[in-house]
């Protein structure tokens, strides 16, 4: 049991550290777009802003993940074996969705394959009634909401920041953004860090309590958090360069104060959002403060044919990750009954 637990885990972090290279375009994109930091320098930024959000976070959005999409205590009483099952086929279905959307280029959402996943696997082992119909109609409220909040604060922030600086040269104006663009950007992948590394703590803290740790009250450990953080900075040091010219090239062309009210809009707004212990996604919402700050210069400034397809990618993500999860789940519980 001990080393099935320890696999798992170890298939936890895999998924995070794939978040991290996935959505490492979203914190690392404006920034090199606009030439501030090279590709180089722009993911070792991100890392390490990620890791550091381990140690001022809270982990609300991980109470969430664990016991606010599927009915933990009721998983947990059919036994450990369910338990592995459904979370093994969750992860599963997950990574591989993260992995097509990461080879076609697309910006989806990792938090919400995460969420597809957990729903897919636990429909054909407890039914509806093993869902939180709460927590899911939050998720999914949020898909609409986060986009919209970074689109307004994107927005709102270009028009003041524009207007505050209206009486400036260009030149002063770019040798400016250019510094604070080094904040901006470390404000965005710390707030990445804080609301999606959480999100795989959660899957974590199901496997201990829902199996070793049974008898044990449902915690994070510190432990996790650090191997979680660790996880995610890994990835997002690798990157995934394939989503950066998505983000950063093809939906709109970004100057370094548009990146610098982009990548503040969208921190700030996950921050706030995290603060409530919702899963948002860091990829909708950066790519909606990305699409508010271009349209400051006109419709024709977003390339709406891209941004078109990214929606495609947040509409079919939970319901393709829940399809994978749930023939995977199906497919392992058929192989153990043969075994048995």
């Amino acid at each position: 049991m001990f080393t099935i637990v320890v696999a798992l885990i170890i298939l936890a972090l895999i998924f995070d550290f794939i978040n991290g290279f996935h959505d490492s375009a979203n914190s690392i994109a404006t920034v090199v777009s606009t030439r501030v930091l090279s590709p180089g320098l722009a993911v070792g930024w991100a890392a390490f802003f990620n890791f550091v959000a381990a140690f001022g976070g809270t982990v609300k959005v991980a109470n969430t993940m664990g016991k606010g999409v599927i009915q933990f205590d009721q998983l947990k009483a059919h036994g450990t074996t369910m338990v592995l099952v459904v979370i093994f086929a969750a992860l599963l279905g997950a990574i591989l969705w993260n992995l097509l959307t990461w080879w076609w280029g697309l910006p989806s959402s990792s938090s919400h394959a995460l969420a597809g996943g957990l729903i897919g696997a636990t429909l054909p082992a407890l039914g509806p009634h093993g869902l939180v119909a709460e927590g899911i109609i939050k998720i999914a409220i949020f898909i609409v909401l986060s986009p919209l909040l970074g689109m307004v604060l994107g927005t709102t922030m270009m028009i003041g920041t524009a207007w505050i600086v209206r009486r400036r040269s260009p030149m002063q104006v770019d040798k400016w953004f250019r510094r604070l663009q080094l904040v901006s950007s470390g404000i965005f992948s710390y707030s990445h860090g804080t609301n999606d590394a959480q999100k795989t703590m959660g899957i974590i803290a199901v496997v201990l309590y829902g199996t070793i740790w049974a008898d044990r009250a449902f915690s994070v450990p510190f432990w996790v958090i650090l191997l979680c953080h660790a996880a995610m900075a890994a990835g997002t040091a690798l990157g995934g360069w394939r989503i950066v010219r998505t983000m950063g090239h093809s939906l709109t062309k970004l100057q370094p104060i548009g990146g610098f009210c982009a990548e503040t809009g969208g921190g700030v707004t996950i921050l706030a959002i995290s603060h409530f212990g919702i899963p948002v996604s860091t990829t909708h919402t950066i790519t909606g403060a990305i699409v508010g700050v271009g349209a400051t210069r006109g419709t024709r400034a977003v390339r709406w044919g891209v941004a078109g397809r990214i929606v495609w990618a947040w509409v079919l993500t939970i319901p393709a990750a829940a399809a994978v999860s749930a023939s995977v789940y199906v497919a392992t519980m058929s192989v153990l009954a043969l075994l048995r």
